[in-house]
């Protein structure tokens, strides 16, 4: 059951976003500042996802008439540029990522201020506009970035796991749609295998890691609820992986039970139906979670 379920678009059963962390080589880069220009093969592995991984999901979003949502650090929109334009061209929504994948944990406020506003400014000069939507490295958003994102109008974020579904974030600032992710959705676990940052998985099969991400689908399907793997190009976007992923999705859109839509517009659909939305306050301590 859900506590606080919607109605979808169109009467489908459940909302649904495959979402995209496009890091590439920032990762090595912020990791191993000293030296990370250096280590060639986990920069040649981060760089596989703009270059080869990107045009190849593209592709399949073409076939299968899908637009859906990519959140990419401002460093790698100016080192990859094709690959924005290539995400633009084709109608998707890039969301804000930080500027190179630095935790906001692990520097002052004030620096992560510097830092975020410096990959805003990229956004608009690269695709016209500011992100409406915000995911934090490593799901780390803290309440200044939270009032960061209000303040500059943001409509969602897309980092905090209060919930299933979509939620009303109350900050002291205002208010954001929050998106909730979950690292049971996140391909990371499954497929990362990256010593130099420390991250070392036992990498999975592709029918076995993506079985995950499936199976949290059908418990969506089954309540009418919310979707959203997050996903990395340099790991779901090889070649197995994604054929697995292309087939399955291939079978579900048959299907026609979900609406599958950019986080841009499942936000806007969210906040149409606030009234029907839980909240979660941050930055109140003196007073309970929810109400």
């Amino acid at each position: 059951m859900l506590l606080h379920p919607l109605p979808w678009p169109g009467g489908k059963r459940l909302a649904a976003a495959i979402t995209f962390d496009v890091d590439a080589d920032s990762l090595i880069r912020t990791a191993r500042p000293d030296d990370g220009h250096l280590r060639l093969a986990p920069v040649s592995m981060g760089r596989y996802g703009p270059t080869v991984a990107v045009p190849r999901i593209l592709e399949t979003y073409r076939r299968l008439g899908l637009t859906q949502t990519f959140f990419i650090p401002g460093w790698v929109m100016e080192t990859y540029p094709a690959a924005v334009e290539a995400i633009l061209k084709d109608g998707h929504e890039i969301g804000h990522h930080s500027w190179r994948h630095e935790d906001p944990m692990g520097h002052s406020d004030a620096r992560e201020a510097e830092l975020f506003h410096r990959a805003l400014e990229t956004h608009v000069r690269m695709t016209g506009r500011k992100p409406r939507g915000y995911r934090a490295p490593v799901y780390n958003a803290t309440p200044g970035v939270i009032g960061r994102l209000i303040a500059e109008g943001f409509l969602y974020d897309s980092s905090l796991m209060a919930d299933e579904m979509p939620y009303l974030l109350r900050a002291p600032q205002g208010e954001l749609i929050e998106l909730p992710p979950h690292w049971g959705a996140d391909d990371w676990p499954p497929f990362a295998h990256f010593e130099e940052i420390g991250y070392l998985m036992p990498v999975r099969a592709p029918s076995d890691g993506l079985r995950a991400f499936f199976e949290e689908y059908e418990a969506a399907r089954a309540v009418g609820g919310f979707w959203m793997p997050v996903l990395h190009p340099f790991l779901t976007g090889r070649l197995a992986r994604w054929a697995a992923m292309e087939a399955w999705l291939e079978a579900v859109l048959e299907r026609g039970e979900a609406w599958f839509a950019p986080l841009e517009e499942i936000a806007r659909h969210a906040a149409a139906h606030r009234d029907k939305l839980r909240t979660d306050d941050i930055g109140f301590p003196e007073q309970g979670p929810e109400r």
